[in-house]
């Protein structure tokens, strides 16, 4: 009996042990979201935008405030509405917004890099979204492949015209866009300048890349030159829909090449009429996404392994910034149903409205 009771005491008393060796948590048992801040909030970006008055602006934000949606962060979009007081009012605002990363559109390059270091001072990651900012202190340029840009819309109006009277229409002067477009341009050009194939009658930075503006420089190159002008080298879609307005009035769209940049669909819409000749694609749901992506990545400090040193020449000094560029695709009347129409980017019925069913391409 004696035994007996020492036994069961020794089976309860290791009973006791193992029951607490199971039940105990594992040291340091709590899990923390490396996807989610430490203090439980939510990421929350900040995109500065220059303007929503071109259609691909608000394919911009439209697929920015998807991208945010689909990764759980919130985002804080402001626009400036083309003027550089506003927007660096509106970074004033979203640094006070509790941001844990900044996305600027720039409207003025130069100007946006106060931004830039305002955003550092706080220790707020920044992002050069599509037009790059004239700092060494971004964290990353994420754009199309601009110089390619150039360069492809250059190549294509040589091809078509090799020689003869070019006029050459560039956006805004603010816009380090529309200058790396302009000296890729002039890149392509200038052999055949040298050797008097093709000759530059007119040329103009295009203040806030303004249709109306790019419609009076059309008007005023053809009435100077009596109309001979062979190809308006122009640097996007919106400028080349003034240019095509112009050359409308006078019976002359579609017999000289005019080039873009963006594929907006009223310009997808000339360029299967014939008016405009070609556009760039850069698919704007990509460009979003990462941008988005990558500001995670910056919020959490985390490396952007896929970024690489980008390389321009700004007011004859060298800028060298971590850079995520994406390809283009020149688009012309060739290729619409190939390319825009079959990646979902734009409407069979929306591209070809204008164009009477008998001349439409079969689907």
């Amino acid at each position: 009996m004696k035994i007996g009771s020492k036994l069961l005491g020794l089976l309860i008393l290791t009973a006791i042990f193992i029951s607490a060796c199971v039940q105990a948590p594992p040291q340091n048992s709590t899990s923390t979201n490396n996807s989610a801040p430490t203090d439980g909030k939510k990421l929350k970006i900040g995109f500065a935008m220059d303007t929503l008055k071109e259609e691909r602006w608000v394919r911009d934000k439209d697929a920015f405030e998807a991208a945010c949606k689909a990764k759980n962060v919130d985002c804080v979009i402001t626009v400036a509405d083309n003027k550089a007081e506003k927007q660096s009012n509106d970074v004033d605002q979203l640094l006070t917004q509790g941001i844990d990363a900044l996305v600027i559109a720039p409207h003025d390059a130069t100007q946006a890099a106060s931004m830039v270091e305002k955003a550092k001072a706080k220790g707020i990651p920044v992002i050069s979204y599509d037009r790059l900012i004239n700092s060494d202190k971004i964290d990353l340029y994420i754009s199309h492949q601009v110089p390619v840009i150039g360069q492809k819309i250059a190549e294509y109006a040589l091809q078509k015209v090799p020689q003869g009277n070019y006029v050459m229409v560039y956006g805004a002067s603010t816009d380090n866009n529309a200058v790396i477009m302009k000296n890729e341009q002039l890149k392509v050009l200038q052999p055949a300048i040298d050797s008097k194939k093709i000759t530059i009658v007119a040329d103009q930075f295009i203040t806030d890349w303004k249709p109306e503006e790019a419609l009076k420089m059309a008007e005023n190159a053809l009435t100077k030159f009596s109309d001979k002008i062979d190809a308006f080298v122009v640097s996007n879609d919106g400028m080349a829909g003034g240019v095509v307005s112009a050359l409308d009035k006078k019976g002359l769209a579609g017999k000289i090449i005019v080039t873009g940049q963006d594929a907006q669909l009223s310009a997808l819409q000339s360029i299967a009429e014939g008016k405009q000749t070609m556009t760039v694609y850069k698919p704007i749901i990509p460009l979003a996404t990462a941008a988005v992506e990558a500001a995670i990545k910056l919020a959490k400090k985390e490396t952007l392994a896929d970024a690489k040193p980008f390389t321009t020449k700004l007011n004859d000094k060298d800028l060298t910034v971590p850079a995520t560029l994406l390809e283009v695709q020149v688009v012309d009347k060739d290729n619409l149903m190939t390319t825009v129409i079959k990646d979902g980017y734009a409407k069979f019925e929306d591209v070809y409205k204008n164009v009477p069913a008998d001349q439409r391409p079969k689907q």
